[in-house]
């Protein structure tokens, strides 16, 4: 574990004991809004965002912030991306934190020229805490980690078709659903890429691509060895946030064959 990754591991577990598990199944009313969509915001998104953002700048200041909270509030904050920048979801799982269930965590990301350079996932109930750099491989609490599948036939997959067109969640469950095993989404980005590199879920297929979701743990399961790329095989770039889908792997063989049946749609 390099320095750093134990800097930013102390973050994560000071504002998970400060400002977010304080206020797991204890937030009051007022206390849960709604962005839109069925996109919440608790309180604890904020107060973890702000003292992130505190934590972060103090490691170093030279970077820009980009957090999921001062982006949807000013939304210009976002032409950061394509600059040196952290990278923040300070509550990832928001949807499970305000029912009061797991999974949930931060997400942190280090990215420059639109590329993750590095990134953490940070579990805030069982402190699991993955780490990745550009180059230098992926970990899980300090042991460097190799992606596996689960060995199953048919493969398991984790489709998310929440921000998907009626027409294309159509053409998903004609296309892909029928060839693979499939099982419920965490609604949790820190989650899912740890399950497709743990040997837990083969595939996944994300339709939106929020830099603060998908930044850390792409780049981490590629360092595992899995894959992560846009259907059309191009790289997941954070600068590239509007652009819609996103497939994920614990081989290269595996997202190729998601590829291929996803072309079909």
């Amino acid at each position: 574990m390099t320095t750093l990754d134990a800097e930013i591991r102390a973050l994560m577990q000071r504002v998970t004991e400060q400002a977010i598990l304080p206020r797991y199944r204890n937030l009051a009313d007022g206390e849960v809004e709604d962005k839109g969509g069925n996109d919440p915001v608790t309180i604890a998104d904020k107060e973890s965002e702000a003292l992130l953002r505190e934590g972060l700048s103090q490691l170093d200041d030279s970077l820009g912030f980009v957090g999921e909270e001062a982006a949807h509030a000013d939304p210009s904050i976002l032409d950061r991306l394509d600059a040196p920048c952290w990278i923040v979801d300070p509550v990832d799982g928001t949807r499970n934190f305000a029912h009061g269930k797991p999974p949930f965590g931060i997400i942190i990301a280090r990215a420059d020229g639109g590329e993750a350079q590095s990134g953490w996932l940070y579990d805030c109930l069982t402190r699991r805490f993955c780490a990745a750099h550009k180059g230098a491989g992926a970990y899980v609490d300090g042991e460097k980690v190799t992606s596996r599948a689960t060995g199953k036939s048919p493969p398991v997959a984790a489709i998310s078709l929440i921000f998907m067109e009626e027409e294309r969640r159509q053409a998903t469950r004609r296309h892909i659903s029928p060839n693979y095993e499939l099982v419920d989404i965490p609604f949790c980005a820190a989650e899912q890429y740890p399950r497709l590199g743990l040997g837990e879920n083969d595939v996944s297929i994300f339709e939106r691509t929020l830099a603060w979701d998908h930044a850390a743990g792409a780049l981490w399961l590629e360092e595992a060895g899995g894959k992560v790329a846009r259907p059309d095989g191009s790289p997941y770039r954070v600068d590239e946030w509007e652009r819609k889908g996103l497939l994920g792997a614990s081989s290269p063989a595996l997202w190729e064959e998601l590829a291929a049946r996803y072309a079909k749609m």
